[in-house]
């Protein structure tokens, strides 16, 4: 790999490196094994948020939800519905119901601001705000179309025999399953028992006893012969778990539709209502620009749906801030795209809390995760929370750590990459970890990762079954419970010997560790070969510094930054750190528009790098 020299204009450090390289896989198979990793790159929707001009009807402060409701019912497609200036009180629900290919944008998050005290039902969970479906008929446990599938079993496979194709055309998207594991084997092992596998059971994610899954669009139907978008994410696909599709009726799908620019206050709304923002059977939907205050069980639900954006929003606080406390959540789910976030408040800010593959948290900042249930406990920025989590993506995020937890089940092949995660936050003294992996949690890759917090971190393992210290370590590997053995579920020796560490900055050791003997290269299952480089790759899934990304270094974060601000200089402040420091605030809560810290939040994608270059400013 090739570097060109640094180039300094008007005071500011612009790196401009010139990375000749076959791909953007390539780039990843220097380090990841392609068994263990997938093709980030198009997650999300295909082509990037549709920027939306033609205005179809316009709202004041003092419409009411049915009035909003009704605008987005008869706006034609492809056209906004905007809200004014000025505050509304809803006492209900803003719900989509269906309609597809419509925009509702405010005029900025700190000009439309929308309290609610009640919200919708939204297919019976209840949101204030609902883009959903217009029916059940694809609900994961009573579908209205199934059928097993036989063939092309193999990672990477595009096309797949389906028993029946009734109710299936091209441009439709279906659900992949099989059934979970009865043993472990020591490999990959897909399992959501309780007192086995999982401390509580099933999260309720995915069809019984199923929880592996990944949704697929279908591009073409020649007899039962389906051709499927992407491939097959996951390498252990086979006849003996009775492989299963699913998929609804058709005409209740919602695609297309987003909410931009404004604020939503969910505080008022003591009903009940579970999520700020749910999106249920959606796909191609969005948020961005959005304030969001004050959730209940979560700010955004991403339930049953897949290629969805949320970006450039601020998200603050829950009613409760106990173990259901959530900023983002993934709930049966594939392919979706949380990108340049800011967390602040929330007990677990980004979490993969059900079934699905694929799934990209990039470039996020979280601070002060509050738990009020044990005040000194850490809780980390991103988690692994249920059975059939695996193939996803945590790339550049800053933030307190990373968990892959034994409460509903196991998780495999979860990526983190150039992440600062400093397992510390003030006042707190338990699970005080950047890197903490329990039992079942397998796969894994940590590859070019900024991880301690300077003067506490003074180990650099705690493994099970014969580690201590645990929150003073960096990584805290196999155990069953918080360092310790769980009485109903086994410690795990199999989460260090399958976990690829390549390329981590950490301060317990001062050193940025390229260590063969932590490269799983001897493995009998899903091997990775030592890499031949130390040189990483700016990005597993862009590919070139991103437009909204300001006059600074990119990639900000690794073991190959140097005069950062953070953590012996290997890591700058990302974009959304910067905007939640340089934010005024109101008790605490920012005074936030995301075109004010980034630029126009409507900027259109940068333009793809050739296709033998790989360009990282």
């Amino acid at each position: 790999m090739m570097r060109k020299a640094a180039v300094k204009s008007a005071g500011q450090v612009l790196w401009l490196s010139v990375l000749l390289l076959a791909s953007t896989a390539s780039v990843a198979h220097a380090q990841i094994d392609p068994n263990r990793r997938v093709d980030w790159s198009q997650v999300g929707i295909p082509g990037g948020i549709p920027s939306r001009t033609v205005v179809c009807a316009t709202l004041s402060p003092g419409a009411s939800v049915a009035q909003i409701n009704t605008a987005i019912a008869n706006c034609p497609s492809g056209q906004v519905v905007k809200l004014n200036p000025g505050t509304y009180n809803l006492a209900g629900g803003i719900d989509f119901a269906g309609k597809s290919n419509v925009t509702l944008r405010g005029s900025g998050p700190d000009q439309t601001f929308i309290n609610f005290s009640n919200g919708a039902s939204c297919l019976g969970q209840g949101a204030d705000v609902c883009i959903r479906s217009s029916d059940l008929s694809g609900y994961l446990e009573t579908p209205a179309n199934s059928a097993s599938w036989t063939g092309g079993y193999a990672k990477g496979a595009t096309q797949i025999t389906l028993s029946s194709v009734a109710g299936l055309a091209a441009g439709r998207w279906i659900v992949l399953d099989q059934a979970d594991d009865s043993s472990d084997t020591g490999g990959i092992y897909v399992c959501q028992t309780g007192n086995v596998c999982a401390d509580e059971g099933p999260s309720g994610s995915g069809r019984s006893g199923r929880a592996q899954l990944q949704y697929v669009k279908v591009t073409a139907i020649n007899g039962n012969t389906v051709t499927i978008s992407p491939g097959l994410y996951m390498p252990n696909w086979r006849a003996s778990q009775s492989p299963g599709a699913f998929w609804g009726n058709g005409s209740g799908m919602i695609t297309g539709s987003g909410i931009e620019d404004m604020s939503l206050n969910h505080a008022g709304n003591t009903t009940g209502d579970k999520s700020g923002t749910y999106f249920i059977f959606a796909y191609n939907c969005w948020m961005r620009n959005i304030r969001s205050l004050n959730s209940n069980r979560n700010h955004v639900w991403l339930y049953q749906s897949a290629g969805n954006i949320v970006r450039d929003s601020y998200f603050y606080g829950t009613q409760n801030a106990a173990s259901q406390s959530y900023g983002i959540e993934l709930f049966v789910s594939s392919g979706n795209l949380i990108e340049n976030n800011i967390f602040q408040h929330i007990t677990a800010p980004m979490n993969f809390n059900g079934a699905g593959s694929g799934s990209v948290f990039g470039y996020n900042y979280s601070i002060d995760d509050y738990y009020n249930v044990s005040p000194n406990w850490m809780q980390a920025s991103a988690y692994l929370h249920a059975a059939g989590v695996d193939m996803g993506l945590f790339e550049g995020n800053d933030g307190a750590g990373f968990t892959g937890d034994v409460v509903h089940g196991t998780h495999h092949f979860i990526t983190a990459f150039r992440n600062v995660w400093s397992g510390f936050e003030p006042g707190k003294s338990a699970q005080t970890v950047p890197v903490h992996l329990y039992a079942f949690s397998r796969f894994m890759n940590v590859v070019g990762n900024v991880l301690g917090q300077p003067g506490y971190h003074t180990q650099y393992e705690d493994a099970a079954p014969t580690g201590s210290n645990m929150n003073a370590s960096i990584f805290v590997l196999g155990w069953s419970s918080h360092g310790t053995t769980d009485a109903e579920v086994p410690n795990d020796p199999q989460v260090r010997t399958t976990l690829m560490r390549w390329g981590n900055y950490d301060v317990a050791t001062g050193t940025s560790r390229f260590v063969a003997s932590e490269v799983p290269s001897t493995i009998g299952q899903f091997p990775n070969a030592v890499p031949s480089t130390q040189t990483l790759p700016g990005s597993l899934y862009l590919s070139a510094k991103p437009s909204w990304w300001p006059a600074r270094p990119w990639p900000a974060i690794g073991p190959d930054i140097t005069g950062g601000e953070l953590i012996a200089g290997h890591a700058y402040k990302i974009p959304a750190r910067l905007c939640y420091e340089n934010t005024a605030k109101t008790n605490g809560i920012l005074n936030f528009n995301a075109n004010n810290c980034y630029g126009s939040a409507t900027s259109p994608p940068p333009p793809a790098a050739p296709a033998n270059v790989r360009i990282i400013r």
